[in-house]
């Protein structure tokens, strides 16, 4: 599969791919597709192609497993262990306080490569805002501070409420409903527009049944997912 993602510099567009896909560095390769330098009336930026390098139902299932067993591991220690750790949590908690609301930021849980942190607010539904959107953009600042911080390899995970494994609870749900709403009225449905990851989730889930179909439409990070009938041939 192939996505483009822009950022200010090549380094951000990497990152903000490696986010947006969750995926590790290594498991796509990125093609240049154009370059603007700053200039008095433009602002600098750089195209990127990403080619992931698995399928997506390997993804998926990597992927689900890693969140399964993220909510469910028992934390020794939330608090910062290291000066990483410490400045990332001081750098999250003073981005929520800028937007205006209070938080409690803590270690969910430590892996190779991947740390899991958790939100605890009495507004966690304005951090996760609609779709998840906001939670998805303070995750993708944790990242970026995390490379600027010489901790590119680490994949931060913002999290509240429980939000993530429900939400693909939810959307596994909507991909059943869907499909049977298609095979009922034999016309296709166009699902709301949804981040790479998502998608990808509704793909995995429907590709076993035989007489549905699944394609993305659109342009840019969030494309439509639409369910078709096909029969069965």
């Amino acid at each position: 599969m192939t996505y483009e993602f822009e950022g200010k510099t090549e380094k951000e567009a990497i990152e903000l791919a490696a986010n947006e896909l969750n995926l590790e560095r290594d498991q796509f390769d990125v093609e240049i597709l154009e370059t603007q330098k700053n200039s008095l009336f433009k602002k600098g930026y750089v195209k990127i192609k990403v080619h992931t390098l698995d399928n997506e139902k390997t993804s998926f299932h990597r992927e689900n497993k890693d969140h399964e067993e993220n909510f469910t591991r028992m934390v020794a220690n939330p608090l910062p262990q290291d000066e990483f750790e410490q400045k990332l949590i001081e750098f999250i908690t003073a981005v929520i306080e800028k937007m205006g609301y209070t938080v409690k930021v803590s270690v969910s849980y430590r892996e190779d490569k991947k740390l899991g942190i958790k939100l605890d607010s009495n507004n966690s539904s304005i951090l996760i805002g609609r779709k998840g959107k906001n939670l998805d953009a303070l995750q993708l600042l944790a990242n970026i501070y995390a490379g600027r911080l010489g901790h590119e390899e680490v994949r931060v995970i913002l999290d509240t409420e429980n939000y993530r494994i429900r939400r693909e609870e939810s959307l596994v749900r909507l991909a059943y409903t869907t499909a049977d709403k298609v095979r009922s009225s034999k016309n296709s449905i166009l699902l709301e527009p949804m981040n790479p990851f998502e998608r990808r989730l509704i793909h995995t889930t429907l590709n076993d049944i035989p007489d549905v179909e699944t394609k993305s439409e659109g342009d840019g990070l969030y494309k439509q997912v639409r369910v078709l009938y096909k029969g069965i041939r």
